[in-house]
């Protein structure tokens, strides 16, 4: 059964296929060198500092009325002023790329955002890495509520490599364009589709896979589809306990303390 280890037990000769509750560059700055595999992570976007008519917290229109985004993350609002998201995500960068082995890849997904009638480009986050490749993960829809700009559909995964780095025999005969639909029954306010991460995966042969922001735990229910290993890293306790139960196979989509302002809010 898979355990929740509290950052202060934590140690990384005891880690594997767990979940460490902690803040992510902390975690991984006591993890060593050259220690996984692959990273597969999907941080949060910044999505409520919007200085337009995007997505605020308590937007209650359309179909935003409901949605558990708004509401922003369980221990973290979302909400950074532009520089210090993305210095705080090179530096997460910077670690996953340290953990990485010398044949080693990471998976960064991230999404473009226009702000003050701006495109705020996300690939400065990665920039001064070994960018390989840029593949367009191609959802179903979206929401706009801006006028001036097209609907848009697409969010980016930043393929980062080692030297070594090679993808699993016959991945290669996939496009750098991937439909994958959204997830619409994850009560987490914003989890990867199981299949996006398959897709990965199977496309890979690495055997031990970190995700740094590990939310409802998607990267380890297909991580042990493709009898891989796992490390999850993920600063909620609330998503811990989500994780943890649907990998163990129990009820996992009602956690959460309904007293608490932060509570998993299930939409």
């Amino acid at each position: 059964m898979t355990e929740i280890i509290e950052f202060e037990n934590f140690s990384a000769e005891n880690c594997i296929d767990k979940i460490i509750h902690g803040d992510c560059l902390e975690v991984m700055k006591s993890l060593p060198d050259e220690s996984v595999d692959v990273v597969i992570t999907s941080p949060p976007y910044n999505l409520l500092n919007s200085t337009g008519n995007g997505l605020k917290k308590n937007t209650n229109c359309g179909k935003w009325k409901n949605a558990a985004i708004k509401n922003g993350y369980a221990n973290y609002e979302d909400n950074m002023p532009y520089e210090e998201y993305i210095s705080w995500q090179k530096k997460c960068v910077a670690e996953m790329f340290r953990l990485l082995k010398d044949d080693g890849a990471i998976f960064y997904n991230n999404k473009n955002r226009v702000q003050n009638g701006l495109l705020e480009d996300r690939g400065e986050i990665v920039k001064n890495f070994p960018l390989r490749q840029v593949i367009i993960w191609k959802r179903s829809g979206a929401i706009n509520f801006n006028a001036g700009y097209f609907l848009p559909t697409t969010e980016q995964i930043y393929l980062i490599c080692k030297k070594n780095f090679k993808l699993a025999k016959g991945a290669n005969k996939n496009t750098d364009v991937w439909e994958v639909t959204q997830e619409i029954k994850n009560p987490h306010p914003a989890p990867f589709p199981e299949k996006l991460i398959d897709k990965i995966i199977s496309s890979t042969t690495g055997k031990i896979i970190l995700d740094p922001f590990a939310g409802s735990g998607t990267t380890a229910i297909s991580a042990k589809k493709f009898d891989r290993n796992f490390i999850l890293i993920e600063k909620s306790i609330e998503y811990c306990k989500m994780a943890q139960k649907r990998i163990n196979g129990e009820d996992w989509r009602n956690v959460g303390d309904s007293s608490s302002e932060n509570s998993i809010k299930l939409f």
